[in-house]
């Protein structure tokens, strides 16, 4: 009799909106259908009705070296074939980098900081946990195989930290296709519901860590193209207070809509037109893949991995720099044009194609396999 496969999740926390948690889910999803045993070890912020997979194992710790010193505690009490984490720990079987590379992501935003909050987050006690943890897995091989969800990660991992090429594998992320088709009632309903004229250009930012991903870019960038039938979308969790005070004319009234978290975005991408990412690091925006699926055109930045899988002014349209206000400003007008975005729909929906969600699982649960035996 084949040996049943037991697996341990490791994920600190919880977001409603956040693209690791909805990747995991999905991940577990997959995996028990395939006949595999899961658990999940967290914190008490992950709800007990949004893991229906398997059992929960409760982390009490709340910083991320208590976190990670209180799973080596209980190692022993998990009775797993692979201890599977998709985060920062001591060690671990397999450790996905689907947060990217902490050092990496700290020496981008210098590039977009002032010296004394650079000073400031030099100090922070956090900013040197993650990095003591990384270290950990990458430079001391505490992690035994790493999966990277683009080339840009697995090359940050090779180049920094010395970490062996043969040991990280390239997953890309997956969605479930069936979830995204474009609906052209679905538009229509949900543009009315946020009561968007027919002839308005509806651009979509979705993401939590908003500092990160860019929306300060998104903002200022659409308001250099001067459309005041021009709107933006904010879906996900952060403080909305420091972007409205921003000034921003040609508008009669707030172009910006802050949405707030949002569980179910398949409505949103049906109503939007155009999806904005400007991020300053993501190792591989789900949203992003999600808004290809659903046909729209994409810009985002050569610092999100998601890039890597699409062809500029195809697509959509990538800008080296994210703030590079001018490019993203050209950007959007160039798929203001609703036939370019007509045209764009049929290829993006083709290119989202080969990333179902199945494929991620499929590929996943082979590393897993061959790390158990």
């Amino acid at each position: 009799m084949t040996k049943q496969l037991k697996i341990a999740f490791v994920r600190r926390g919880y977001s409603r909106s956040g693209g690791a948690e909805a990747y995991l889910k999905r991940l577990a999803d997959g995996i028990v259908k395939a006949g595999k045993e899961v658990q999940l070890v967290t914190t008490n912020e992950w709800p007990e009705d949004h893991w229906p997979f398997g059992s929960i194992k409760r982390v009490r710790a709340a910083t991320v070296i208590g976190f990670a010193d209180e799973l080596e505690q209980i190692r022993a009490q998990l009775q797993c074939d692979v201890l599977f984490s998709l985060e920062r720990v001591w060690n671990c079987g397999i450790y996905r980098a689907g947060d990217g590379v902490h050092r990496a992501w700290l020496a981008r935003r210098k590039n977009f900081e002032v010296p004394l909050k650079q000073f400031v987050r030099g100090a922070s006690r956090k900013h040197r946990d993650l990095l003591q943890l990384e270290e950990s897995l990458f430079d001391k091989r505490k992690a035994g195989r790493v999966i990277a969800a683009s080339r840009m990660v697995a090359n940050e991992i090779t180049d920094r930290y010395h970490y062996p090429a043969d040991k990280i594998d390239l997953v890309r992320n997956g969605v479930p296709l069936d979830r995204f088709p474009f609906d052209p009632a679905l538009r229509d309903r949900c543009r009315a519901e946020l009561k968007l004229k027919h002839d308005q250009i509806a651009l979509l930012f979705a993401g939590s860590g908003w500092e990160r991903k860019g929306l300060l870019f998104a903002i200022e960038a659409m308001a250099l193209c001067k459309n005041p039938e021009m709107r933006l979308l904010v879906a996900g969790r952060g403080d909305a207070r420091p972007y409205k005070t921003m000034r921003l004319r040609f508008w009669r009234e707030d172009p910006v809509q802050f949405l707030g978290e949002v569980a179910d975005l398949a409505p949103l991408y049906a109503a939007a037109d155009i999806f904005i990412l400007p991020t300053i690091y993501d190792p591989f925006s789900n949203a992003c893949l999600e808004a290809l699926a659903s046909g729209l055109p994409v810009i985002t930045t050569r610092s999100n991995g998601f890039s890597e899988i699409i062809e500029n002014e195809v697509h959509g349209s990538i800008v080296d720099d994210p703030a590079n206000l001018v490019r993203l400003r050209d950007a959007i007008r160039f798929w203001s044009d609703p036939s370019r975005r007509g045209a764009a729909r049929s290829a993006n929906t083709k290119r989202a194609s080969p990333f179902d969600i199945s494929k991620n699982v499929a590929q996943t649960l082979e590393i897993l396999t061959r790390v158990a035996v």
